[in-house]
């Protein structure tokens, strides 16, 4: 029997589709976004498989004790949960999808980028297709697709309107964050406690299980720095001096927190192919509520300090367009956008080459002065500049020239 869904998850429909014609699927994301949950859901009448989690001891040694005879055991459809703990299964299961490629015969799932991880040498390429589930996302949360990126690169924007200015509803949107097990506490303390056994169950269980770190609290040190530092470029020479950390260690840990999901990294943007990775990247956090605890700051602060809450929303923005471009019609690629006087927070490329700038601003009210980041992204994009929005916490859509629109950030979730 399926297994209870709370909430609806829009990566499903995409899932399901695969299961159809394609013989493996991974699906990746941090702990506790849901997946276990949402693949025990795909079980059903037109998808019947064993299930097997490597959370379980007994389960993760008899795979790595005889990976071949451990597939041998599951003829059909089977979904391996936490696979990145048995490495061994990998060779082995590219091996029974080059003798039997029916659709839909593993489901594989992991916490930790199974992508990134040294010990998997086999990435089942052309044979799989990769899912990235990350924490729910405020349409999920609504029962609502929401369609913000498609909306984006359409040839009209549709205006989104609010009835007053939507500040403090979106601080407390971002400071709640998306993870399912949070949305059940409505207690800033309780959801505080979670978050504290989150981090140091992930920092001292999963380090230990996939890498050799013998002092994890240099990764929670560097968490933090990451964390104070988010939505500005990532400099490793600047972080190694603050730790006192050489440079290759420094790179080595964020490498780690990447492939936990703590954190993810942003590129930065110029417009020719082979000039895009120049940049500094940036990094974020895939949970602005995370990053609100990792921050030590409540929300009256968030309220007082428009630094602080800058920060936050641009997390918050980024996560939900991330989310997003899991299931949007229009496959995109993020970046940043910054040269010697000006930045813009998010650019979306379309394969196409059309791009689109976003910048993100925690006030309630806007200038022309506020597009100059988007003004200098135009003239570098040229023609493939589609358009350039400004999302705040204000009430109307505001247009400032033909391609340049202020923009209430609840169309996040309401487009």
């Amino acid at each position: 029997m399926a297994a209870p869904v709370l909430f609806p998850r829009h990566l499903e429909p995409s899932l399901r589709e695969a299961l159809a014609d394609t013989p493996a699927i991974v699906l990746v994301g941090a702990r506790q976004t849901g997946k276990s949950t949402l693949v025990r859901a795909l079980i059903g009448t037109r998808f019947r498989a064993d299930y097997v989690t490597f959370d379980d001891l007994n389960a993760r040694a008899a795979a790595r004790a005889d990976p071949a005879g451990f597939l041998a055991g599951h003829a059909g459809p089977v979904i391996l949960d936490e696979v990145q703990h048995v490495p061994e299964l990998f060779p082995q299961i590219k091996l029974r999808v080059d003798t039997d490629r029916r659709a839909g015969m593993f489901v594989l799932t992991g916490s930790a980028n199974v992508l990134l991880l040294p010990t998997i040498s086999e990435s089942l390429a052309g044979r799989s297709e990769h899912f990235t589930l990350w924490p729910l996302s405020q349409g999920e949360l609504a029962s609502k697709r929401e369609s913000f990126v498609d909306a984006l690169f359409a040839e009209r924007l549709r205006s989104a309107e609010e009835h007053s200015d939507i500040r403090g509803d979106v601080l407390r949107r971002a400071l709640r964050g998306g993870y399912p097990e949070i949305i059940r506490r409505t207690s800033a303390d309780r959801r505080s406690a979670w978050f504290r056994s989150y981090t140091t169950t992930i920092l001292q269980r999963d380090i230990r299980d996939l890498t050799q770190i013998g002092q994890p609290q240099e990764l929670s040190r560097l968490l933090a720095i990451v964390a104070a530092r988010v939505g500005s470029p990532l400099n490793v020479l600047d972080i190694s001096r603050a730790l006192g950390l050489p440079h290759v260690t420094v790179r080595r840990y964020l490498t780690i927190l990447e492939r936990l999901y703590f954190i993810y990294r942003v590129p930065g943007w110029s417009g020719g192919l082979n000039a895009r990775v120049t940049h500094h990247p940036k990094a974020y956090l895939p949970d602005s509520g995370l990053l609100g605890h990792l921050m030590g700051v409540a929300l009256p602060r968030f309220e007082r300090d428009p630094t602080l809450a800058g920060s936050l929303v641009e997390n918050f923005v980024v996560g939900e367009i991330e989310r997003q471009r899991e299931w949007n019609r229009s496959p995109t690629t993020t970046y940043h956008f910054r040269d010697a006087t000006n930045e813009v927070d998010v650019v979306l490329e379309r394969p196409d080459g059309a791009v689109v700038g976003i910048e993100v601003k925690a006030a309630s009210s806007v200038g022309s002065a506020d597009f100059k980041g988007l003004r200098a992204l135009a003239i570098r994009a040229g023609k493939r500049f589609h358009r350039g929005v400004v999302l705040y916490t204000g009430a109307r859509t505001v247009p400032f020239a033909r391609n340049l629109h202020a923009v209430p950030l609840s169309a996040l979730w309401r487009l």
